[in-house]
């Protein structure tokens, strides 16, 4: 889904809808993933211990998960970096 920017937005305000869109579908994703793994007794209105637990756990699965996929996304980010750094040098060195 194409993010649509007014003409006359301001370039931060812009990011900051994205950074809120991306939040909205991130939640979304979870609170659906979760509900249908752990939601299955609809004859009652209550929330069941077990369905409460099963989503508390499966909640705290996915936001560790996330941390640990942005923690690699960083280690790589910087290793690019790093050899974006050193190939650089290189053409530099060899230029010299």
């Amino acid at each position: 889904m194409a993010m649509q920017v007014p003409a006359n937005m301001d370039p931060e305000q812009a990011m900051n809808i994205k950074s809120v869109k991306d939040f909205v579908a991130s939640y979304n994703k979870l609170i659906e993933a979760c509900f249908l793994d752990c939601i299955n007794e609809f004859t009652t209105r209550e929330v069941k211990a077990k369905e409460e637990t099963c989503a508390l756990n499966c909640m705290e699965k996915y936001l560790k998960m996330n941390q640990r996929i942005s923690q690699r996304f960083e280690e790589f980010q910087m290793l690019a970096n790093e050899n974006i750094l050193a190939a650089q040098k290189k053409i530099e060195g060899a230029k010299a």
